[in-house]
């Protein structure tokens, strides 16, 4: 296993990051602690989870996912041998009733309400990197394209936000802050609020990125090399679509779509294409298309972490592997050249 640097935190985490939020929807609390001793025995020290998990988000599934992995530190012990991350969601746009009854935000008294309840199910003092979801503001996420300014919507300022993440830092409830499904205006505001107030500095953003969805170089590249702010990237397999089993309009009984009720950032325009062009790549070079995606994200100089999940342990221990492979010069070039053809084709 690699390890890199989480911002300016002093922290040193796994490359590969372990992804959760399946366990307590798709995966049993027994599958969800059997993932988390194979990640540990393969130099896993970073794992990433949230208040909503698992997903899809219901009322029946909420928390469970922060309750697994504390029953996990509870018969495991080793707490201070990982890296625990958890979030926040910002204010929700519809839905999300079961969440501190649908009127979550990102102020002080939520977030220390979000804190202590996910404490209390992760059965730790602390959570060495709380993120917020995403934003308190309309701004680019989840596959949306354009950018609509609605000042009038925004919801709890940067400031006060940062101010209250600040008092759970001194508290010792939380270590460092990150964000999450955030822009290079909403990154670079959190750094100059915390410089000019003295408040903690956001040590990563995490956003997605993958073979289909690179729009993290146009801007944020620059902001997360510059800052120091990495990115934890979410879905380097476009939410299993970079494996093939949803070309053509398939969907396998069990996968993510098939008990998802929403429609899917995947399942756009160009993206059957796009992933037909990467699977032959990957088959011309006797690759795992999977691991090949992995590594085609790992090798970025702004990734710090690559947040990998599986609902089967023959999958997770591939994903895990993708630390060993190496990418050609060749496959690199064919890979840019259906990235100029095609994209972001899920952006």
């Amino acid at each position: 296993m690699q390890y890199r640097s989480l911002g300016r935190t002093g922290l040193s985490v796994s490359a590969i990051g372990l992804g959760t939020m399946t366990w307590g929807r798709q995966n049993s609390e027994a599958e969800g602690h059997a993932q988390m001793d194979a990640a540990v025995d393969r130099g896993i020290n970073f794992f990433d989870t949230a208040e909503m998990y698992a997903v899809p988000p219901t009322a029946e599934s909420y928390g469970k996912t922060e309750e697994i992995i504390g029953s996990w530190f509870q018969a495991r012990g080793g707490r201070d041998k990982i890296v625990l991350a958890s979030k926040i969601i910002g204010a929700p746009a519809g839905g999300f009733g079961w969440i501190r009854d649908g009127k979550s935000r990102l102020d002080r008294a939520n977030l220390f309400a979000a804190v202590e309840a996910s404490l209390a199910r992760l059965k730790t003092d602390y959570i060495d990197l709380y993120q917020i979801h995403w934003p308190d503001r309309v701004t680019n996420r989840f596959g949306a394209r354009l950018y609509s300014h609605k000042p009038e919507k925004d919801d709890v300022s940067i400031e006060e936000t940062l101010a209250a993440l600040g008092e759970l830092v001194t508290a010792g409830k939380i270590r460092h802050v990150g964000l999450s499904n955030d822009s290079p205006w909403g990154v670079m505001r959190f750094l100059r609020a915390a410089e000019v107030a003295g408040l903690p500095r956001v040590a990563s953003v995490q956003n997605a990125y993958n073979l289909l969805n690179r729009t993290f170089e146009q801007g944020l590249s620059e902001v997360s090399l510059r800052e120091d702010v990495g990115l934890l990237a979410y879905a380097p397999l476009a939410a299993g679509t970079l494996s093939g089993k949803y070309l053509n309009g398939a969907v396998p009984p069990g996968s993510r779509r098939a008990i998802d009720h929403r429609p899917s950032r995947y399942a756009t325009v160009n993206a059957d294409a796009a992933t037909g062009a990467y699977l032959d790549i990957a088959r011309r070079h006797g690759l795992s298309p999977t691991q090949m995606a992995i590594a085609f994200t790992l090798r970025q100089p702004f990734v710090t972490s690559a947040l990998i999940g599986a609902t089967t342990m023959e999958t997770l221990l591939s994903n895990i592997g993708s630390i060993d492979v190496t990418l050609s010069d060749e496959v690199l070039a064919e890979i840019d050249a259906v990235h100029e053809r095609l994209p972001d084709p899920c952006p």
